[in-house]
């Protein structure tokens, strides 16, 4: 005879733990990542609204790139914090679309949270949305214009469109700096161009218009020149990067010296200066005028160094080493023993001078350099933050562009194309999917629609609009001119995309949202504490039950 459990709760998580289940659970992550994407959608386009975001200590940071924002955000809930990472890796890939890829992604979830309220199943939304990315990433690839690497004229289109709105006065003069800027730090490798934006280093300085800004054919160091007694110009310049100290070394291990009078300490310190006079010896005799060093330069080193009419700089950060390394030509010497001629750099002028209050030395007319400063100025710190962020997003915008090869035309009329396309593809698939396929086509609509709002036209009439124009595959260059406010050929405004910047918004937007229409539990646990079993220590047999 069995006997029945009466029905009873069971509790297998800790004291204070919550958890939140099924299609709750849903619609708390979805409502958290649309409040998200809203939060950065007015940001989106030329014509986007800056974000003011004030921290815990009253730093101030205002910004209209997505990335930067969401970072400066103190986001707590999980789902938020998957839209900030997704934000982050569109920035590091490939340099700007941070707007456009948490947007996309608030959008997607949008529209699934209808599609479960008319009863579909997760499953099948997250099947149909893996259909419809892969689909979208085709169609841009499809429609996309090929870029070759000395179309200046084109590159310039791409950094001026990613710049535009966010250092808009001086756009065009910064656009040309960032082309400038890309073509001397690119490298050929067989039929590919190579560019590492590193190798693009921006300094910041306060002081001056944004207009002041300029590039230097080699790099800017924010350090000033060790001593006073040494000249502050030189012309052609060999220079000498050293990453280990010009000081003497303690000993690794603990040592004691006994000393029992006092020219045995005039011995000692007449040792100590020897030895200093010996590395500034070496330095000489390889030929170098110019010592930029990663670590400290002892006083004494200083002063036989002045005496030789050596420049020096110390405590040079590893990252402006390499930089000058690809600039300059010079190896980056660990010994000083194995340091010669062979290791030196050179620049046509090494010089020192007064930026904003501050010394700041400029290595410059370097023969071929491949590594280049762009000087940022600007009337407060804030313009020469958003200026650096601006630049930031046009190199890698650039740099994108000829990494792939392959570009679009912006202003929503590449996402508009792509989307009729989709539509027409859902029809092909049938079932539930299509539902799925047809809401990630309507989602890409957000991009022109929210273009339109910015600009103040109607959104539902730009739409149709721009529906009408690219029927029949014609006109796929149509999309919305914010500055006129209209329907136009975006291409001939040059409004131009590296197509790079789309497909990876689209991935990631899709990813994310497959990870979160997954979650159907979520539970917030506290803290673990050891549990004791029933009965204490007694539940343990004792002493005795430990064999001792």
């Amino acid at each position: 005879m069995t006997q029945e459990v009466p029905n009873q709760q069971v509790v297998f998580l800790g004291d204070g733990s919550k958890r939140v289940l099924g299609r709750d659970a849903q619609r708390i992550n979805i409502l958290i990542a649309k409040a998200v994407a809203n939060a950065v959608k007015s940001t989106l386009g030329p014509k986007g609204m800056d974000k003011m975001i004030v921290d815990e200590l009253g730093d101030v940071t205002i910004s209209n790139d997505g990335a930067t924002i969401l970072s400066e955000m103190s986001i707590e809930h999980p789902a938020g914090k998957m839209l900030v990472d997704i934000a982050k890796s569109q920035d590091e890939e490939v340099g700007d679309g941070t707007t456009t890829v948490v947007v996309l992604a608030g959008g997607l979830l949008t529209k699934a949270e209808k599609l479960l309220d008319e009863g579909i199943h997760p499953s099948i939304i997250i099947k149909g949305y893996r259909l419809a990315s892969k689909k979208a990433v085709d169609y841009y690839e499809e429609i996309s214009d090929v870029i070759e690497a000395d179309d200046k004229k084109t590159l310039r289109d791409i950094a001026l469109t990613s710049m535009t709105g966010k250092a808009a006065e001086s756009a065009e003069e910064l656009s040309d700096l960032v082309v400038k800027a890309v073509s001397m730090v690119a490298e050929k490798e067989g039929d590919k161009t190579v560019i590492d934006a590193d190798m693009i280093k921006l300094e910041k300085k306060t002081g001056a218009s944004l207009n002041e800004t300029q590039l230097f054919s080699g790099i800017v160091i924010d350090k000033e020149i060790v001593h006073s007694g040494m000249p502050r110009k030189l012309e052609k310049a060999k220079i000498a990067l050293i990453d280990s100290a010009l000081e003497i070394k303690s000993p690794e291990t603990d040592t004691k010296i006994q000393i029992n009078d006092p020219s045995q300490l005039e011995a000692f310190l007449d040792q100590e200066e020897r030895m200093l006079q010996k590395m500034v010896s070496r330095i000489k005799d390889s030929g170098a005028n110019v010592v930029f060093c990663q670590k400290g330069i002892d006083d004494m080193a200083q002063h036989f160094l002045a005496q030789e009419g050596i420049m020096a700089i110390r405590r040079v950060k590893k990252s402006d080493m390499e930089a000058l390394a690809k600039a300059t030509g010079a190896k980056l010497v660990s010994r000083l023993e194995g340091l010669n001629s062979k290791d030196l750099g050179s620049a046509g002028e090494v010089y020192s001078k007064k930026i904003a209050g501050d010394d700041m030395v400029f290595v410059e007319k370097c023969k071929n350099p491949k590594a280049v400063t762009i000087l940022i100025r600007g009337g407060s710190e804030h313009i020469t933050n958003e200026a650096e962020r601006a630049l930031v997003d046009a190199i890698g915008s650039t740099t994108t562009a000829l990494k792939y090869g392959k570009i679009v035309s912006g202003g929503g009329s590449c996402e508009i194309e792509v989307s009729m396309k989709l539509f027409n593809y859902a029809k092909t698939v049938g079932g539930r999917e299509q539902l799925a396929i047809e809401a990630f086509a309507e989602t890409l609509e957000i991009i022109p629609r929210t273009l339109a709002e910015t600009a103040g036209m109607d959104a539902i009439d730009a739409i149709v609009e721009l529906r009408s124009k690219h029927q029949g595959g014609k006109g796929k260059y149509m999309g919305i001119d914010v500055f006129k406010a209209k329907v136009m050929d975006m291409k001939a405004a040059k409004v131009i995309e590296p197509v790079k910047v789309k497909t990876q918004a689209i991935t990631s937007a899709t990813e994310v949202s497959e990870m979160l229409l997954r979650i159907d539990d979520i539970i917030a646990g506290t803290t673990k504490r050891p549990s004791m079993p029933p009965g204490g220590m007694d539940g343990m047999g004792g002493m005795g039950g430990m064999g001792m």
